[in-house]
């Protein structure tokens, strides 16, 4: 059960008169009032004169009106109750009882208080009523709205439990605001995907994610179509932002415009000002000084940095330092952001459904004043000037080894929030989790269908050398001496990195040593990844004979391994003489 409350500075009339109403798009039925302050107040019916909504209007501004040019300024007080998609139909005295609950909660009309605020309960839907109350309580006195918006969720936790409805993860007052009604009726009239508040908080999310100044964030702004209107002091200073869609225009035709803390508390100007100046992004340096934008080979080298750099915040969100731990979350969702947008098609729709669920993961009222993300945020700036700069995302073995790791994180940021409480933000972290491991399904499915095919190409004595490595360090069951299917991939990494130079079981053993593997669901996959990164093997693995050839040659030696293999038959005109000239 959801509840929505605002504040309004009108007399009753004019939300009385929505109630009951047609409603804007004529989805009001049924108007009634199912509760009041006393239990007789008048009902105007479904789509009343204007004279039966005056009456009601009248008698719950009785109090306001006594107090004549004393009445605050907020007059009217209205809350939205609504259930959750599946819920059971809740009848009249349900709804009744819940609005009673609600205003005793709220501090607008406690339980066996004569004297207490007007208020009525009226339902148009099935799904939901609105509570409506005047802030002037019977005696004279302002209703102490302490908290209210806090008190209403803990009660609507209380009622879903015991109406058996489904049950949300009680929030801490850090998400950022949802859509309302109208926003959602105007994106579907408009034929939008989504509302304006949730494209415009993504595409600053995505401006801001490995930005290294102010100027540059708000150039990324302009560039993804954005219109940007900068708020200055007389100094000339910039105080603050306003972003808004082209051609999403009010009754006016002016555009709607919506400032960066209206989007998510940390889009202000001040919070991104201190993310760029505490944990700058920096360009690293490439080979032979190559720019990314003439460098091929980029997107995979950015993806294996932000690998690394994602590992190292899995391993912080297992210790006990608060403060570094929320910061490394802030810097894992700007690399998710960065991800989403340079993303191969075939992963774009889940990675960025992923970086959505995992912004609410990213705050808390734990704060990260000093802890140092430049790790992550530069991992995140390289990855989105590479991506840019070719157009296009990157293959699926560079791809899959970012997003192994990445589940990872998710998965510890989920414990972490747990650990302290935090429901909506581990819930938000599962969520992610579950998004990466389908977009990891589609990158993965290439390269581990290579890999698994070289591991079972290798010469059975390498493979058998590999898999009793695999058993030791695993400790797998069994006796049996013959391949296991699933270490195929595994066995074939093993060879590539003994190939390189690499001791395989001791690359093995560290690869294990990491406290989130259990997590895992598929630990071959993710061993698979995390061995690439430590041998610094290439992200998408060469062809099974390719590398079974060379793999023969560099333990016998390039006689033995001539002789060691059949000699092919050889036509008519050996291929290895220079041809005539014709």
């Amino acid at each position: 059960m959801i509840p929505k409350i605002r504040i309004g500075t009108d007399r009753a009339f004019p939300l009385i008169d929505y109630l009951f109403g047609p409603g804007k798009h004529e989805e009001h039925t049924d108007q009634h009032l199912v509760a009041s302050w006393n239990g007789f107040a008048p009902d105007p019916g479904p789509n009343p004169e204007r004279h039966q909504v005056a009456k009601l209007a009248n008698q719950l501004d009785q109090p306001v009106k006594a107090l004549g040019t004393r009445a605050p300024a907020n007059k009217i007080w209205h809350c939205s109750l609504r259930t959750a998609p599946g819920d059971r139909h809740l009848d009249d005295a349900e709804w009744a009882a819940i609005a009673r609950r609600i205003v005793h909660a709220t501090g607008i009309a406690p339980e066996g208080d004569t004297a207490a605020c007007r208020w009525v309960a009226v339902c148009h839907a099935d799904d939901h009523i609105h509570i409506a109350a005047t802030l002037v309580r019977q005696d004279g006195r302002l209703a102490n709205l302490s908290f209210d918006r806090r008190k209403a969720q803990a009660e609507a936790r209380a009622i879903e439990k015991e109406y058996g409805l489904r049950q949300l993860n009680p929030g801490d007052g850090s998400a950022a605001k949802t859509p309302t009604s109208q926003e959602h009726f105007k994106a579907q009239r408009t034929g939008r995907t989504e509302t304006p508040r949730e494209a415009l908080r993504e595409a600053v999310r995505q401006a801001v994610a490995g930005a290294a100044t102010e100027a540059e964030f708000f150039t990324r702004l302009r560039e993804a179509g954005l219109r940007v209107k900068l708020r200055h002091a007389p100094s000339g200073d910039v105080l603050g932002y306003n972003v808004a869609l082209p051609g999403d225009r009010n009754a006016g035709k002016e555009p709607i415009w919506f400032s960066g803390s209206t989007l998510a508390p940390d889009l202000s100007l001040p919070r991104i000002r201190y993310r760029l100046d505490a944990a700058p992004a920096t360009d690293t340096p490439q080979p032979d000084n190559r720019p990314d934008r003439s460098d091929r080979s980029a997107p995979a080298r950015r993806r294996r940095d932000a690998a690394h750099a994602a590992e190292r915040a899995a391993d912080v969100l297992e210790q006990d330092d608060d403060e570094a731990a929320a910061a490394q979350l802030v810097g894992a969702g700007e690399l998710l952001d960065a991800l989403a947008q340079t993303s191969p098609a075939a992963t774009r729709a889940e990675l960025r459904d992923a970086a959505r669920a995992f912004e609410r993961a990213t705050r808390s009222h734990v704060r990260a004043e000093t802890a140092d993300i430049r790790a992550l945020r530069s991992a995140a700036r390289g990855i989105v000037h590479a991506g840019s700069a070719l157009g296009r995302g990157e293959d699926g073995g560079a791809t899959a080894m970012v997003l192994s790791t990445f589940v990872l994180v998710t998965l510890a940021a989920a414990r972490w929030h747990s650990a302290r409480g935090h429901a909506q933000q581990a819930a938000a972290s599962r969520q992610a989790a579950d998004h990466l491991r389908a977009a990891y399904q589609q990158a993965a499915a290439t390269p581990m269908r290579t890999m698994r095919e070289y591991g079972r190409a290798l010469p059975e004595g390498e493979r058998r050398r590999h898999d009793t490595t695999i058993r030791t360090v695993l400790g797998a069951a069994g006796n049996s001496t013959g391949p296991t299917r699933e270490h195929d991939a595994l066995a074939a990494v093993l060879a590539e990195a003994e190939q390189a130079g690499h001791d395989p079981k001791a690359l093995l053993e560290k690869a294990v040593d990491r406290r989130e593997l259990e997590t895992a669901r598929n630990t071959t996959d993710v061993l698979v990844w995390r061995i690439r990164r430590l041998a610094d093997l290439p992200a998408n693995p060469e062809h099974p004979r390719t590398r079974t050839a060379t793999s023969t040659q560099a333990r016998t030696g390039p006689a033995q391994a001539r002789t060691a293999q059949p000699a092919p038959p050889q036509p008519a005109t050996d291929p290895r003489r220079p041809a005539p000239r014709r």
